[in-house]
C-alpha cells in the first residue's frame, strides 16, 4: 500500500514537473536564440567573444573552446554575450570598441532581430498546425438580437480601423474591442467596396466582479489556410503582436496597467505551464504556441526600446555616435546604462516578488 501510495505521490509530482521544466526549457530557447543572434553576428565581424553564456549567477557547467568560455548558468532568467572591448576600453584590434560602428550596431540588434524572426517562425507554425480556419476582418453573421447590428454593423463589413488604430489581422480584433471601457467605438469598415464611419458605436456591455466586459456579437469569416494566407498572416499577426506590446506599454505608461499587472521570469513560466496543461488535457497546442510567440516577440521588441541598459539604449547611443561622427564619452554612456541597469534590476524584483506573491494566492 505504502509502495502505491509513493508511486501515485511520484506520479502527481513528475505530472507537474515536466511541465515546469518545459516552460523552462521554452524560455531558455528564447533566451538563447536572442544571444545567438549576439553572439553569431560578433562572429560573423571577427570580434573576440570572452564569453558566451545562458542563464545568469553560478556556473552549472563551464567549457572554453577556442577564445570562449561556453557556460550554463544556475537561474534560467537571461543570459549574455561578453565581447572583449564591450564595457571597457581595450586596445585588441579584434575588441567590440574597435570596429566600426555600422558593425557594432548589427551586432547589438541581431538578439532583439533573432526574437522576432523566431515569433514569426512559431506564428507560421502555429497557423499552419492548428488544423482551425484562419480568422479575418469582415463579419459572418451575427449572434441572436446582436447590439452592434442594431446599432449599425453589417454582415459583410470589414474592420479596418477601431478607435484611429488600423487592423492587421483578425488579432487586433479582440485586442482593440477589449480596450474599451464603456463599450463604445469609434469604428472605419468597408462595405460594398467604400468605407463608412461608424462613430460611437455600442455595443453590449455587462459587469463581472467589477471590471466592465464587451460581449463580442459578431462571428467573423474563416479561409481554409493556404501556403498564401498562412504566409500573409504570419506577417500580419506577428506586427499585431507587435502593436500589442507598443500600447500595453503605453496603457501600462499612463496608469490604465499597474506593475502587479506585469509578469517578469517566473510569471511567465506559470503562464506557459497553465497553456501547456490545457494542451495536454485537449491535445491542442495553439495556446502554447501562441503563448511563445507572444513572449519571444515581446522581448524582441521591449530589447530595442531607447533605454538605459537594453539593447535599445545602447544602439541610441550608437546612432548618436554616427550623427556627431564620434562616440559619447565611455564614462557618461558607463554611467547612464548603469543606473539603467540598477533600476531595471529592481523592477525585476518586484515584479519577481509579485508574480510569487500571485501563485502563492
Amino acid at each position: 500500500m505504502i509502495c502505491i501510495l509513493a508511486a501515485v505521490s511520484l506520479a502527481a509530482i513528475w505530472g507537474k514537473t515536466w511541465k515546469i521544466l518545459l516552460a523552462i526549457l521554452f524560455f531558455g530557447i528564447i533566451v538563447m536564440i536572442h544571444e545567438c543572434g549576439h553572439f553569431a553576428t560578433a562572429k560573423l565581424f571577427k570580434v573576440k567573444v570572452n564569453e558566451f553564456a545562458i542563464g545568469m549567477g553560478p556556473a552549472l557547467f563551464k567549457k572554453k573552446k577556442g577564445e570562449t568560455l561556453y557556460a550554463l548558468r544556475l537561474f534560467p532568467i537571461g543570459g549574455f554575450v561578453s565581447m572583449e572591448g564591450e564595457d571597457e576600453e581595450s586596445e585588441d584590434e579584434r575588441a567590440f570598441n574597435k570596429q566600426k560602428v555600422w558593425k557594432r550596431i548589427i551586432i547589438v540588434a541581431a538578439g532583439a532581430i533573432m526574437n522576432i524572426i523566431l515569433g514569426l517562425v512559431i506564428v507560421a507554425v502555429m497557423l499552419s498546425t492548428s488544423g482551425d480556419l484562419i480568422g479575418t476582418n469582415t463579419i459572418h453573421s451575427f449572434t441572436e438580437n446582436a447590439v452592434s447590428e442594431q446599432n449599425g454593423l453589417k454582415v459583410g463589413d470589414k474592420f479596418l480601423k477601431i478607435d484611429g488604430h488600423r487592423l492587421y489581422s483578425d488579432m487586433d480584433l479582440m485586442f482593440l474591442l477589449s480596450r474599451s471601457e464603456d463599450g463604445k467605438y469609434d469604428l472605419v469598415v468597408e462595405r460594398d467596396g467604400e468605407k463608412v464611419e461608424l462613430d460611437g458605436l455600442q455595443f453590449e456591455t455587462h459587469e463581472v466582479e467589477g471590471v466592465t466586459v464587451i460581449t463580442y456579437d459578431f462571428v467573423i469569416v474563416g479561409e481554409e489556410p493556404n501556403f498564401l494566407n498562412i504566409l500573409k498572416n504570419t506577417f500580419t499577426q506577428s506586427a499585431s503582436i507587435v502593436r500589442l506590446v507598443r500600447l500595453s506599454l503605453f496603457d501600462l505608461i499612463t496608469g490604465r496597467y499597474g506593475l502587479s499587472d506585469l509578469s517578469g521570469p517566473v510569471g511567465t513560466i506559470n503562464i506557459i505551464v497553465d497553456a501547456t496543461e490545457e494542451a495536454t488535457t485537449g491535445g491542442d497546442w495553439y495556446t502554447v504556441l501562441l503563448m511563445m510567440a507572444l513572449i519571444t516577440i515581446n522581448i524582441g521588441v521591449f530589447n530595442l526600446l531607447p533605454l538605459p541598459a537594453l539593447d535599445g539604449g545602447r544602439l541610441l547611443f550608437m546612432f548618436i555616435e554616427l550623427i556627431r561622427r564620434k562616440p559619447v564619452k565611455p564614462k557618461y554612456e558607463g554611467i547612464i546604462h548603469g543606473v539603467g541597469l540598477a533600476l531595471l534590476l529592481v523592477l525585476m524584483v518586484v515584479v519577481t516578488f509579485s508574480d510569487i506573491m500571485k501563485l502563492v494566492k
